[in-house]
């Protein structure tokens, strides 16, 4: 099974590499860009960064930003009532948030949110604070858990009978996304990835259409059954795409 990075777990593993020596320019780009026409980088002129004003290339904007002394970029998947991956300030909560999406720039107080026009992305800067994260482990066990928890609330309300498709997703998790990452991220990150991928599908999948449920109450108690997985991908594809908390080695 393909299924595609988000776009800022994209930029967050290619970035990353291309800052840490591991890949050329030319890889960042086509890596982020995927199906996309093109990307840039506005915002940071309003930050004090230099520039004209004018937005930039996805290369310009990144080497921009090496010069302010990035080292790493970290994905954020934020949700309402779960901010995970941010720091603040409010405005680029908010911002990232409505977005679903943003990359932290390690060693600046810079943040990027990505705003889809089309076929085209511009990365808006803002300005970001530290953040705490869910380490690697503490992210696994969590989707571990939440996947067994919710393969079995959803066998109670009889998952097979108004989602056959989602009953045969979770009968072959080990048919998980199949994952492209540069040198540098660590294969275990890689792994979690995909599983989060793969949960945060399938909680898509079963929430897509509630016209299947016949009261109210089921459609709660399959909402309910259904959103902890839904989290528990989001925070493991947070963890397996924020370099600094990638385990040692």
């Amino acid at each position: 099974m393909s299924i595609e990075l988000p776009v800022s777990a994209r930029l967050a593993w290619w970035g990353t590499a291309w800052l840490r020596g591991h890949v050329v320019a030319d890889l960042v780009v086509d890596a982020v860009l995927g199906e996309d026409a093109t990307h840039a980088v506005a915002g940071l002129a309003d930050l004090g960064l230099g520039g004209d004003g004018t937005s930039e290339t996805l290369v310009g904007g990144l080497a921009r930003l090496r010069v302010e002394g990035a080292t790493w970029f970290g994905a954020a998947f934020p949700a309402e009532g779960d901010p995970v991956g941010l720091g603040g300030p409010r405005t680029f909560n908010a911002t990232a948030i409505e977005a679903g999406e943003a990359v932290v720039v390690g060693g600046t107080d810079i943040g990027l949110v990505p705003v889809r026009v089309g076929a085209a992305v511009s990365w808006v800067a803002h300005r970001a604070g530290r953040r705490q994260l869910p380490d690697v482990g503490e992210a696994d066990r969590g989707l571990r858990l939440a996947l067994v928890q919710t393969a079995e609330a959803l066998a109670g309300l009889e998952v097979a009978r108004w989602r056959p498709e989602v009953a045969d997703r979770l009968m072959n998790l080990r048919h998980r996304p199949s994952l492209t990452a540069p040198a540098g991220v660590p294969p275990r990150c890689v792994d979690l990835a995909a599983r989060g991928l793969q949960a945060s599908e399938i909680a898509a999948l079963a929430l897509e259409d509630d016209g299947a449920a016949v009261t109210a109450y089921e459609m709660a108690a399959r909402r309910q059954a259904l959103l902890p997985l839904e989290r528990a991908g989001r925070r493991a594809l947070v963890a397996a795409c924020s370099p600094e908390g990638w385990p040692p080695g």
